[in-house]
């Protein structure tokens, strides 16, 4: 499993082409071959998660990235559906809100981080500004930070400057116990293509369309500059990014599914071991339940 997970980190201190990365690629497997296995992994997350939880000394925070019908919302539900929902925090990031604007952009993030023992699963995240607002910087502008007050303003030193907060702010939180696994889930344009010409045709998936969509389709490969140089910058040895190939959805949960399990092994979690005293009145209390 471990080398099936390398084709799909992004190498810190690499630059990263898209390009190099198959979207279809489905690892030699057939789809229900693929599917079984997913059911396997699911069940030994769910054990992880346990000892994750009772040990309460790390949590696990999971960003997913993608461009629109890549798969995000699917991927999420079927691999984490074997999780305890008590042990998890899902949260969707949209257009910050007046508020959240007020503050430096890290702030809502640092907000929705998991405590220790839980998980935390991100549906777009932090990277966003440096994905959407470096395709559109006339967002960052909503932020109102000294010295850039016009578009011309945000130069590279800027962009600079921001993946250097992200490293630091995701160097912090590892450094205090929360593990980092971000997927990029790589789907290509063609397949989006079919998405929502599917979504366009089911009345049931009307409402998932929208015309912003295409809009942004029309920015594709500015997009994709946009992930390359950030998958670039941010992906350390703390906090890796994966490339995971999204056209073909049930091995984009599979590969998903792998890269969890690996990383939670990575945690060496065991279940708390009482002290002797405390084992030795649960031996009393068992003998006084075992006479009633």
């Amino acid at each position: 499993m471990k080398k099936e997970i390398e084709k799909y980190l992004a190498v810190p201190g690499k630059k990263v082409s898209l390009k190099d990365y198959r979207t279809s690629y489905n690892g030699d497997q057939e789809k229900e071959d693929g599917k079984e296995e997913l059911e396997e992994i699911k069940e030994r997350l769910s054990k992880l998660q346990e000892t994750l939880y009772a040990a309460n000394a790390h949590s696990v925070l999971i960003l997913f990235q993608a461009m629109d019908a890549a798969g995000k919302d699917s991927a999420i539900s079927h691999v984490m559906s074997g999780l305890n929902p008590q042990g998890c925090q899902v949260f969707s990031f949209k257009t910050p809100t007046s508020e959240e604007y007020e503050h430096n952009f890290l702030w809502r993030h640092y907000k929705a981080l998991p405590e220790r023992g839980r998980i935390g699963i991100h549906n777009r995240s932090h990277y966003e500004n440096v994905l959407v607002c470096k395709v559109h910087p006339e967002y960052v502008l909503s932020e109102n930070i000294p010295g850039y007050q016009d578009v011309k303003d945000i130069d590279d030193k800027f962009w600079k400057n921001r993946y250097e907060s992200i490293r630091n702010f995701e160097k912090h939180i590892s450094d205090n116990g929360t593990a980092i696994i971000k997927i990029f889930l790589n789907v290509s344009k063609d397949e989006q293509k079919a998405r929502f010409l599917d979504r366009i045709n089911d009345p049931a998936k009307n409402w998932k369309f929208s015309s912003a969509d295409i809009t942004e389709r029309g920015r594709w490969e500015d997009y994709m500059e946009a992930y390359e140089m950030a998958i670039a910058e941010t992906s350390t040895e703390q906090a890796p990014w994966y490339i995971v190939p999204a056209d073909k959805k049930w091995h984009a949960r599979l590969a998903i599914s792998q890269i969890l399990e690996e990383h939670f092994n990575r945690l060496d979690l065991k279940f708390p071991v009482l002290e002797e005293a405390e084992m030795k009145k649960l031996a009393e209390i068992k003998e006084e339940l075992l006479k009633t």
